[in-house]
């Protein structure tokens, strides 16, 4: 009961009787103070976010086989990271089907009942199998730079404002520390002018010093404990990102890429070829 009433006369007494250089230095954490709180507040409420909102979209993911399904449902997971990489990949393939289209020959349809026991998780390849529009390694080599780049992104965004902190955390003790001997060379400085060394004459001086110390503290220590918790925080959302984007890279490439073999492809081509020159010569 007694500790903050003691705590809170000895900082007011402490303030009043410190130096311009010693207030201002106060002065300056309490603003850096203000910035760490207000980072740390919106760095935690949008880490739980992302958490969350990530844990539901990848149970969503999960359960569908076709990487574009849930672009087609038009679902929206805001504040998911792994959803903003899926949004910007699902967008950069369906341009490429659209514009770079690959058609090749469809083979025979199976549904999940017509399915041969014990190989219910190949839906996958069931959807790979049905699908006659695929795009090529050329342009897949752009989906999957598409989604590098939006990992990069997400990631930096979830590490958006660390720098206030580290600053914090860094900075704050030793700001405090400059405050407080600037405040006790002042004081000494005053006493030799006086030729006074009496506890009474140094004593508010000191205490004027020691507060720019204690401030720094304060700021340093509670930015300290929040960007540990943080940076482990986007670390392991960074790590669970960087996964999705293979997974997802893979599945594309399972789906919607034409890995036929040259031969077929060649093959293809010819039959096409030969078709066009019938249809010419038909004319």
């Amino acid at each position: 009961m007694l500790i903050q009433p003691l705590f809170a006369n000895a900082a007011v007494y402490a303030i009043k009787n410190a130096t311009t250089e010693g207030q201002i230095t106060v002065i300056a954490l309490l603003l850096l103070s203000l910035f760490s709180w207000t980072i740390i507040l919106s760095k935690f409420r949008q880490l739980l976010i992302a958490r969350k909102a990530t844990k539901k979209f990848l149970e969503a993911y999960s359960a569908t086989r076709d990487p574009l399904e849930i672009q087609r449902r038009s679902e929206e997971f805001q504040g998911a990271p792994a959803y903003q990489l899926y949004i910007r990949g699902a967008d950069e393939l369906t341009y490429h089907l659209k514009n770079n289209p690959v058609v090749v020959p469809s083979r025979p349809r199976q549904t999940v009942e017509n399915l041969p026991p014990g190989v219910e998780n190949e839906q996958t390849d069931m959807v790979a199998k049905i699908n006659v529009t695929k795009i090529s390694l050329a342009s897949f080599d752009a989906v999957r730079v598409t989604l590098e780049e939006a990992a990069g992104a997400e990631a930096m965004a979830l590490e958006k404002g660390m720098i206030v902190l580290s600053t914090a955390v860094a900075g704050g003790p030793f700001i405090g520390l400059l405050g407080t001997v600037w405040g006790v060379m002042s004081t000494f400085a005053s006493i030799a002018e006086n030729n006074s060394a009496s506890l009474t004459t140094m004593a508010p001086g000191v205490a004027a010093a020691l507060v720019a110390t204690v401030t720094g503290l304060l700021v340093a220590i509670p930015a300290m404990f929040a960007y540990n918790f943080m940076v482990t925080t986007v670390r392991a959302i960074t790590q669970e990102l960087d996964g999705f984007a293979t997974r997802y890279a893979t599945q594309i490439e399972h789906v919607y890429v034409d890995n036929r073999p040259l031969a077929e492809e060649i093959k293809s081509a010819n039959e096409v070829f030969a078709w066009r020159i019938v249809e010419q010569m038909k004319r």
